[in-house]
This record gives C-alpha cells, structure tokens and sequence, in this order.
C-alpha cells in the first residue's frame, strides 16, 4: 500500500519551541535482549541520519534554483506523530509562498522517491526564527556584526554560555565582542550551538 504523508506547511516568525519532554521506561530484562535493543536502537537512530541527509540533499536540490537556503532539516517522533521540519531562509527573510513551495515540491519527490521509511508523517516547512541557528561557516560570515549567543562544549574561563557581537569569522574561528567591550575568540570545534539574538 502506497504511503501518503500529512503535509502542511507553516510560516513562523518566531523560532519553534525547543524544550521537549522524554518519558524513559527502564524494562528488566536478561542481558541479550538487552543487547538486542541496543543494537535496535543504533539502527533506529542510523536511519534517522540517513533520512534525515538525503531529505536536506532533495531539499536543496529545489531551493537553490529559487534562491532559497536549506538551514536544518529535523525528525522527530515516532508512529503516527512523526513530524519532518524543514527550515528555510533568505535574505529578506522567508515569505509563506516560499514555505508552500517548498511544502509542495520537495514533499512530492519524498512521495515518489519514497524517501521516508516507516508509515505516515506531517512535513512542516518554515523560516528558521527570530533567532535562527548558526552552524556552517557560511552563517558566520554572512552574520558578521549581528548579536549572538553561543554555548560551548567545554567552559572558557569558567563559563560555557557567550553573548555578543559577532566581530568575525575566519580560518574556523570566530570572534565576538562580549560584556565589557572584551574580545574572545573560539573555534568552531568549540562551538555546540550558536543563534541569532534577537533584542526587542
């Protein structure tokens, strides 16, 4: 039987919630299965990449032709409430034409080339936020002089949690004009997140 997903498309001006809540049930059981579902899981989660580089891969195939930038592509849920978000940006900012655009052409090849295993899902497309994430090198140059947050995987000078102004980027590393007029510089390897702030 032939899957048809949900899809609908959305136009947010503000970023989507982040904060989640997982439920973990611990089951008591002999040591193989206990392997066994281990092993289900890494399978489970390499599937999960896999779809979620080759949706980014036809995603960006039919953005780049209409000037349109791929920011993150995300999968979450399981069952019926699957949901697959694709977020989209351009300079000017996003229109709601570009998310049904979007919505309609890349959820079309994802039905033919069945590009998503395991049953129905709900396609979101949408503008990355107010404060949208900064990953590849490119944002960083692009948003040179904007103010940022960012969080660090391991803590420079006891903390892990900046705020500035990005005052550059280059060779892999960034730098930002914090509190005080102070200047720090991280590499990207340092870097676990970064975003946009956005100051009413």
């Amino acid at each position: 039987m032939q899957r048809r997903p949900l899809r609908r498309w959305r136009a947010f001006h503000e970023q989507l919630p982040a904060g989640s809540c997982i439920i973990e049930m611990e089951c008591r059981a002999p040591q193989w299965a206990k392997a066994h579902f281990f092993v289900a899981g890494i399978a489970r989660q390499t599937v999960k990449e896999e779809t979620i580089h080759k949706v980014r891969q036809i995603a960006e195939r039919v953005a780049q032709p209409e000037g349109l930038e791929i920011v993150e592509v995300e999968f979450s849920g399981s069952g019926r409430n699957r949901v697959l978000r694709i977020f989209i940006d351009k300079p000017g900012g996003v229109s709601h034409s570009d998310c049904e655009f979007i919505s309609q052409q890349v959820g079309t090849i994802l039905d033919v080339e069945d590009a998503v295993p395991g049953g129905s899902y709900t396609l979101e497309v949408s503008s990355p936020g107010l404060e949208r994430k900064l990953s590849r090198p490119e944002d960083f140059v692009r948003f040179q002089g904007r103010k940022v947050k960012i969080l660090l995987r391991e803590p420079v000078e006891n903390r892990r949690h900046w705020e500035g102004v990005l005052a550059g980027f280059g060779e892999g590393n960034l730098t930002l004009e914090a509190e005080g007029g102070r200047t720090v510089r991280f590499t990207l390897q340092q870097v676990q997140r970064a975003n946009l702030k956005f100051e009413w």
